[in-house]
Protein backbone atom coordinates (compact mmCIF):
# COMPACT_ATOMS: atom_id res chain seq x y z
CA UNK A 1 0.00 0.00 0.00
CA UNK A 2 1.63 3.33 -1.03
CA UNK A 3 1.89 6.23 1.97
CA UNK A 4 1.83 9.44 0.97
CA UNK A 5 3.01 12.10 3.39
CA UNK A 6 1.54 15.39 3.01
CA UNK A 7 4.61 18.02 3.60
CA UNK A 8 5.07 20.40 6.96
CA UNK A 9 6.18 23.79 5.56
CA UNK A 10 9.81 24.79 6.93
CA UNK A 11 11.06 28.74 8.30
CA UNK A 12 13.52 30.13 5.46
CA UNK A 13 16.57 28.85 8.15
CA UNK A 14 16.08 25.60 8.30
CA UNK A 15 15.40 24.68 4.79
CA UNK A 16 18.80 25.94 4.34
CA UNK A 17 19.97 23.73 6.52
CA UNK A 18 18.06 20.67 5.49
CA UNK A 19 19.57 21.57 2.06
CA UNK A 20 22.86 21.99 3.28
CA UNK A 21 22.60 18.64 4.84
CA UNK A 22 21.66 16.37 1.81
CA UNK A 23 24.22 18.55 -0.02
CA UNK A 24 26.77 17.28 2.28
CA UNK A 25 25.26 13.55 3.11
CA UNK A 26 25.06 12.90 -0.82
CA UNK A 27 28.91 14.37 -1.19
CA UNK A 28 29.96 11.89 1.55
CA UNK A 29 28.33 8.89 0.75
CA UNK A 30 30.02 6.19 -0.91
CA UNK A 31 28.47 3.95 -3.67
CA UNK A 32 25.56 1.24 -2.69
CA UNK A 33 27.15 -1.99 -1.94
CA UNK A 34 24.92 -3.90 -4.58
CA UNK A 35 26.16 -1.84 -7.20
CA UNK A 36 30.02 -3.02 -8.79
CA UNK A 37 32.80 -0.81 -9.18
CA UNK A 38 32.71 -0.84 -12.99
CA UNK A 39 29.07 -0.02 -12.91
CA UNK A 40 29.96 3.00 -10.95
CA UNK A 41 32.61 4.03 -13.03
CA UNK A 42 30.78 6.89 -15.24
CA UNK A 43 34.01 8.49 -17.11
CA UNK A 44 37.20 8.10 -17.64
CA UNK A 45 37.84 10.76 -15.33
CA UNK A 46 37.83 8.58 -12.42
CA UNK A 47 39.64 5.06 -13.68
CA UNK A 48 41.65 4.08 -10.83
CA UNK A 49 42.11 0.77 -10.92
CA UNK A 50 41.19 -2.36 -13.77
CA UNK A 51 37.50 -2.45 -13.23
CA UNK A 52 37.13 0.74 -13.52
CA UNK A 53 38.82 0.91 -16.53
CA UNK A 54 37.41 -1.76 -18.21
CA UNK A 55 33.69 0.17 -17.36
CA UNK A 56 35.62 2.93 -19.60
CA UNK A 57 36.44 0.48 -22.45
CA UNK A 58 32.69 -1.33 -22.52
CA UNK A 59 30.83 1.83 -22.59
CA UNK A 60 33.27 2.96 -25.44
CA UNK A 61 32.91 -0.61 -27.61
CA UNK A 62 28.83 -0.83 -26.68
CA UNK A 63 28.36 3.03 -28.58
CA UNK A 64 27.41 2.67 -32.22
CA UNK A 65 30.18 3.88 -33.58
CA UNK A 66 31.75 0.48 -32.35
CA UNK A 67 28.84 -2.02 -32.08
CA UNK A 68 27.08 -1.30 -35.27
CA UNK A 69 30.28 -2.98 -37.12
CA UNK A 70 30.44 -5.62 -34.45
CA UNK A 71 27.36 -7.50 -34.75
CA UNK A 72 26.57 -10.77 -33.67
CA UNK A 73 24.91 -11.71 -37.06
CA UNK A 74 25.37 -10.66 -40.73
CA UNK A 75 23.86 -7.75 -41.23
CA UNK A 76 26.00 -4.36 -40.61
CA UNK A 77 23.83 -1.45 -38.33
CA UNK A 78 24.01 2.05 -39.36
CA UNK A 79 23.23 5.06 -37.27
CA UNK A 80 22.67 6.48 -33.60
CA UNK A 81 20.01 4.53 -33.90
CA UNK A 82 21.66 1.20 -34.55
CA UNK A 83 19.04 0.46 -37.60
CA UNK A 84 19.83 -2.32 -40.17
CA UNK A 85 21.85 -1.21 -43.02
CA UNK A 86 19.82 -0.59 -45.84
CA UNK A 87 19.14 -2.73 -49.15
CA UNK A 88 19.85 -5.78 -47.10
CA UNK A 89 23.14 -5.17 -47.05
CA UNK A 90 25.19 -8.95 -45.53
CA UNK A 91 28.46 -9.65 -44.14
CA UNK A 92 29.51 -11.60 -47.41
CA UNK A 93 32.22 -14.23 -47.04
CA UNK A 94 35.52 -12.03 -46.33
CA UNK A 95 32.98 -10.25 -44.32
CA UNK A 96 33.22 -7.00 -47.05
CA UNK A 97 29.67 -7.32 -48.27
CA UNK A 98 28.71 -10.05 -51.63
CA UNK A 99 28.60 -9.08 -55.04
CA UNK A 100 27.11 -5.54 -55.86
CA UNK A 101 26.79 -4.66 -52.31
CA UNK A 102 30.46 -4.68 -51.47
CA UNK A 103 31.12 -2.27 -48.64
CA UNK A 104 33.62 -0.21 -51.24
CA UNK A 105 31.17 0.00 -53.69
CA UNK A 106 29.51 3.10 -51.75
CA UNK A 107 32.32 3.51 -48.56
CA UNK A 108 35.65 5.17 -49.57
CA UNK A 109 39.00 5.40 -47.68
CA UNK A 110 37.86 8.39 -45.72
CA UNK A 111 34.44 10.77 -44.86
CA UNK A 112 31.97 12.08 -47.76
CA UNK A 113 30.29 14.76 -46.24
CA UNK A 114 28.14 15.75 -49.54
CA UNK A 115 26.78 12.33 -49.75
CA UNK A 116 26.87 11.88 -45.69
CA UNK A 117 28.57 8.80 -46.68
CA UNK A 118 31.13 7.21 -43.71
CA UNK A 119 34.18 5.75 -44.78
CA UNK A 120 37.98 5.17 -43.52
CA UNK A 121 41.16 2.58 -44.84
CA UNK A 122 39.59 -1.50 -45.14
CA UNK A 123 35.84 -0.65 -44.37
CA UNK A 124 34.40 -3.56 -43.07
CA UNK A 125 32.46 -5.77 -40.61
CA UNK A 126 34.47 -7.21 -38.34
CA UNK A 127 34.78 -11.22 -38.10
CA UNK A 128 31.65 -13.16 -36.54
CA UNK A 129 33.85 -14.42 -34.45
CA UNK A 130 35.04 -10.21 -32.97
CA UNK A 131 30.63 -10.00 -32.49
CA UNK A 132 30.34 -8.01 -29.21
CA UNK A 133 26.68 -8.00 -29.77
CA UNK A 134 24.75 -9.35 -26.69
CA UNK A 135 27.79 -9.81 -24.73
CA UNK A 136 27.39 -8.74 -20.92
CA UNK A 137 31.31 -7.05 -19.44
CA UNK A 138 32.20 -10.52 -18.02
CA UNK A 139 32.00 -12.24 -21.38
CA UNK A 140 32.97 -9.12 -23.13
CA UNK A 141 36.11 -9.06 -21.32
CA UNK A 142 37.09 -12.83 -21.95
CA UNK A 143 36.42 -12.06 -25.79
CA UNK A 144 39.63 -9.25 -25.55
CA UNK A 145 41.48 -11.51 -24.14
CA UNK A 146 41.03 -14.55 -26.47
CA UNK A 147 42.78 -14.50 -29.87
CA UNK A 148 40.23 -16.79 -30.90
CA UNK A 149 37.41 -14.14 -30.07
CA UNK A 150 39.59 -10.70 -30.65
CA UNK A 151 41.53 -11.29 -34.10
CA UNK A 152 44.59 -13.02 -33.32
CA UNK A 153 45.91 -10.95 -31.03
CA UNK A 154 48.22 -10.24 -27.75
CA UNK A 155 46.33 -7.39 -25.56
CA UNK A 156 49.23 -5.65 -26.01
CA UNK A 157 48.16 -6.35 -29.84
CA UNK A 158 44.82 -5.11 -28.63
CA UNK A 159 45.99 -1.98 -27.23
CA UNK A 160 47.99 -0.85 -30.29
CA UNK A 161 44.73 -1.96 -32.70
CA UNK A 162 42.47 0.51 -30.74
CA UNK A 163 45.42 3.50 -30.39
CA UNK A 164 46.48 2.73 -34.50
CA UNK A 165 43.90 1.79 -36.62
CA UNK A 166 42.26 4.43 -39.08
CA UNK A 167 39.35 2.44 -38.64
CA UNK A 168 38.95 2.09 -35.20
CA UNK A 169 39.93 5.82 -34.99
CA UNK A 170 37.09 6.92 -36.85
CA UNK A 171 34.97 6.40 -34.04
CA UNK A 172 36.02 9.92 -33.07
CA UNK A 173 35.95 11.16 -36.61
CA UNK A 174 32.40 9.71 -38.08
CA UNK A 175 31.36 12.23 -40.09
CA UNK A 176 28.13 14.67 -40.56
CA UNK A 177 24.79 13.08 -39.02
CA UNK A 178 26.82 10.12 -36.57
CA UNK A 179 28.12 10.87 -33.51
CA UNK A 180 31.19 10.38 -32.45
CA UNK A 181 32.15 8.44 -29.17
CA UNK A 182 32.23 10.34 -26.14
CA UNK A 183 34.92 9.56 -24.32
CA UNK A 184 38.59 10.90 -25.94
CA UNK A 185 40.33 8.76 -27.81
CA UNK A 186 42.88 8.96 -25.44
CA UNK A 187 41.39 8.79 -22.37
CA UNK A 188 39.79 5.18 -23.56
CA UNK A 189 43.09 3.73 -24.50
CA UNK A 190 44.36 5.10 -20.96
CA UNK A 191 41.13 2.98 -19.45
CA UNK A 192 42.21 0.03 -21.62
CA UNK A 193 45.78 -0.05 -20.95
CA UNK A 194 45.00 0.44 -17.13
CA UNK A 195 42.73 -2.71 -17.36
CA UNK A 196 45.04 -4.54 -19.24
CA UNK A 197 48.02 -3.54 -16.71
CA UNK A 198 45.86 -4.62 -13.51
CA UNK A 199 46.00 -8.28 -14.79
CA UNK A 200 42.48 -8.00 -17.39
CA UNK A 201 39.86 -9.09 -14.87
CA UNK A 202 36.69 -10.13 -15.58
CA UNK A 203 33.85 -8.57 -14.36
CA UNK A 204 30.93 -10.37 -12.12
CA UNK A 205 28.52 -12.00 -15.08
CA UNK A 206 25.22 -10.11 -15.45
CA UNK A 207 26.72 -6.23 -15.72
CA UNK A 208 26.25 -4.88 -18.82
CA UNK A 209 27.77 -1.42 -18.97
CA UNK A 210 26.42 1.59 -21.24
CA UNK A 211 26.63 5.05 -21.22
Amino acid sequence: MRTIRRAVPLRPLAVALVAAGVGLLAACTPGTHDEPAAARASSASVVQTPAEGFAVVARVLRHPRCLNCHPAGDRPRVGDDARLHAMEVQRGPANHGVDALRCDACHRDANQPLAELPGAPHWSLAPRSMGWEGLDDHALAAALRDPATNGGRSLDDVLRHVTEDPLVLWGWDPGPGRSPVPVPHDAFVDALRTWIEGGAPSPEPGIVTTF
